[in-house]
C-alpha cells in the first residue's frame, strides 16, 4: 500500500515521501496516528502544498527534543526494587517506570515508547538506557537499580 509521510520517521522515510508499506502497518499505525495519508492524487497535491509547514513543525519538534535531550542526557536516575539474595529483581524495571522517574525528577514528559533499555533490567546495578526523543535526536541516561530490601 502506498502512503505519503507527514513526519520524518526513523528507518521509514522523510516528509512528503511516498513509500510502499504493508497494509496493516499503514492502516493501524501510520494513518491512525496521523503520520501518513493514503497516496491518492488529491492527497499528493495537498501534501506538496503543505510540505513547508510540515517541515517547519518537524523542525520545531526537533528543537524541543534537543532541549529535552540537553536536560536529561548523561543523567543518572536511581530506583529501589525488591531483590533476592543473589541481586536479581522480582520482575524488571520497565520503560513506564523509567518515564515516571524522569517525570518526577525533571518534570519532563517522556513517553514509555521512546525509552529503549539496551538490555533488560532484571538485576541490581547500573544500566544504560537510550531515549529516542525525535527521529534525529537521542539521549542516553543511566538507571541505577538499588536493593530496597531482600526477601528470603
Amino acid at each position: 500500500m502506498k502512503v505519503i509521510l507527514l513526519e520524518n520517521l526513523k528507518r521509514i522515510g522523510s516528509i512528503g515521501e511516498i513509500i510502499d508499506v504493508k497494509r496493516g502497518f499503514a492502516r493501524n499505525y501510520l494513518i491512525a496516528n496521523k503520520k501518513a495519508l493514503y497516496a491518492s492524487k488529491e492527497n499528493i497535491s495537498q501534501v506538496e502544498k503543505i510540505k513547508s509547514d510540515l517541515s517547519k513543525k518537524d523542525n520545531e519538534k526537533k528543537q524541543e527534543a534537543k532541549q529535552v535531550a540537553e536536560q536529561i542526557n548523561k543523567k543518572e536516575y536511581s530506583v529501589k526494587k525488591l531483590s533476592t539474595e543473589n541481586n536479581e529483581l522480582y520482575g524488571s524495571v520497565k520503560p513506564t517506570e523509567i518515564a515516571k522517574l524522569i517525570q518526577t525528577e525533571n518534570k519532563i514528559d517522556v513517553k514509555p515508547s521512546m525509552i529503549q533499555p539496551l538490555k533488560e533490567i532484571k538485576s541490581i546495578g547500573k544500566f544504560k538506557v537510550k531515549i529516542t526523543l525525535h527521529s534525529e535526536v537521542e539521549a542516553e541516561i543511566t538507571v541505577n537499580v538499588e536493593s530496597a530490601e531482600t526477601i528470603q
